[in-house]
């Protein structure tokens, strides 16, 4: 199975907008990984997330619906020396693909905002996370919609975003975005509650989708101030995407954590 945009897709993995965002996500996740961890990756990709939670000792299981990208995971994990199961699967397909199976790690990174429904994709993706887990999941940042067309000197794209959902991603693709506390009140009726928030991409999502990476010594300093507006206020707000951790809810703490967003405050 392919997906209109695929071929688009697999021709920027090595670009520098891609290499942000899988970085910055990769260091954000480090703060809630351990090694021995089962990990579900849904809509795995070319595997960049789950071929480094495999590095770090973790089990990972990758659904994927596309063919190509299946093997681009696969040869990636061959070469990179780890173990990914990756199997054919999508988020609709989901409970059947899992066959019951609770993971100590739910990801889904670049989902949520192609989906129709996104309570009912988030309670799928809740269902496959085990008692003591945790869910992370990527979407595109309503908050912020306008800074893309307005960095780019857009400002007609500017006005038109200031109140819209719907929006054209860089693979020419429709999309949509959603708020922070759309997704927390979502994960709150599914039975999870926020650990953590974080901005991606939120100094350089202006770059063109073709832009090259720079030398070795700045592209470590670019990764450094973007993992360090990610996590600060009130940068973070600022990102494309916006990347939420989830756990299993303690009604004991869960409303005083919940409020927390809503007062801004940080992880």
């Amino acid at each position: 199975m392919s997906w209109h945009g695929e071929a688009r897709w697999v021709a920027q993995l090595g670009g520098l907008r891609n290499v942000i965002r899988q970085e910055v996500i990769r260091r954000q996740l480090a703060d809630h990984v351990s090694p021995g961890m089962t990990v579900l990756d849904v809509g795995c990709g070319q595997g960049t997330q789950a071929i480094e939670l495999a590095a770090g000792g973790c089990r990972v299981t990758g659904v994927e619906p596309s063919a190509t990208l299946r093997s681009a995971c696969a040869a990636a994990a061959r070469s990179r020396g780890v173990a990914v199961q990756v199997v054919d699967g999508s988020l609709d397909e989901l409970d059947a693909v899992v066959d019951g199976r609770r993971f100590d790690l739910v990801c889904a990174h670049g989902l949520l905002m192609y989906v129709a429904d996104r309570r009912d994709a988030l309670a799928r993706l809740s269902r496959c996370v085990g008692p003591t887990g945790s869910l992370s999941v990527t979407f595109r940042n309503g908050h912020a919609l306008a800074m893309r067309p307005a960095l780019r000197r857009n400002w007609r794209g500017a006005l038109d975003a200031f109140d819209a959902r719907r929006y054209t991603n860089e693979l020419g693709l429709d999309a949509r975005a959603d708020l922070l506390d759309e997704i927390v009140s979502d994960l709150h009726s599914c039975g999870l509650e926020l650990a953590a928030w974080y901005g991606v991409r939120v100094l350089n999502d202006a770059l063109p989708a073709g832009a090259t990476l720079p030398e070795p010594d700045e592209l470590a300093l670019l990764l450094d101030a973007e993992h360090e507006a990610g996590r600060r206020d009130p940068y973070r707000w600022l990102g494309s995407q916006l990347h939420v951790v989830a756990v299993t809810r303690s009604d004991a703490d869960g409303a005083d954590r919940d409020a927390s967003v809503r007062r801004g405050r940080g992880p």
